[in-house]
């Protein structure tokens, strides 16, 4: 017992293990904070708002969709699909307006009385600005930005459909947004 006490490398070699356990301890944090710092800092993302959706149908049983899509992720979007009722809607029949920098879209969008929407007409709050046909490009839309997105004709959508609550979804490469709403009858 005698030897134990008087030894010096053993209080030693104690001390030497529990200095190295917790460096390794505080490395292992250190790395770890760093890990999550550098993922969280460099991960942005996508988010979609959707609002003022309506579809309207005149007694000739033409429809007309509407619905404003804001950006108010961290990132530009793509909008690769827009589906009324599950049903795609083709490329020429989307018309869409971009909010300028001055814009803000306060008011509904509304109805513009024509038997279909087509490049120039707009019925909503922007000043100014017209429908552009989507033609065969893509929709895309920069962060913090708001669209004006018309369908001219969705997929089955009638004047038997006009009180029932119908699906608009919007598809992107990260996400599927979706919003629903009642068919209306319009003036």
């Amino acid at each position: 017992m005698k030897n134990i006490l008087k030894n010096r490398l053993a209080l030693s070699t104690v001390v030497t293990t529990l200095i190295i356990l917790v460096v390794s301890v505080l490395l292992a944090g250190v790395v770890t904070y760093f890990a999550i710092n550098v993922t969280s800092t460099r991960v942005q993302e996508e988010n979609l708002s959707l609002s003022k959706q309506h579809i309207w149908v005149n007694q000739a049983g033409t429809a007309v969709a509407a619905i404003m899509v804001t950006n108010t992720g961290g990132r530009d979007v793509v909008i690769s699909k827009i589906a009324v009722r599950g049903q795609a809607a083709a490329a020429a029949d989307i018309f869409y307006v971009v909010a300028g920098t001055g814009d803000v879209l306060t008011t509904d969008l509304n109805w513009t009385g024509a038997a279909a929407i087509a490049a120039g007409d707009y019925a909503g709050g922007i000043d100014s600005d017209t429908l552009t046909g989507l033609g065969t490009s893509t929709l895309v839309l920069t962060s913090g930005s708001t669209m004006a997105i018309y369908l001219n004709n969705p997929d089955s959508i009638n004047v038997n459909d006009i009180g029932l609550t119908v699906a608009i979804t919007v598809f992107t490469s990260q996400a599927i947004h979706y919003k629903e709403t009642n068919v209306e009858a319009a003036l």
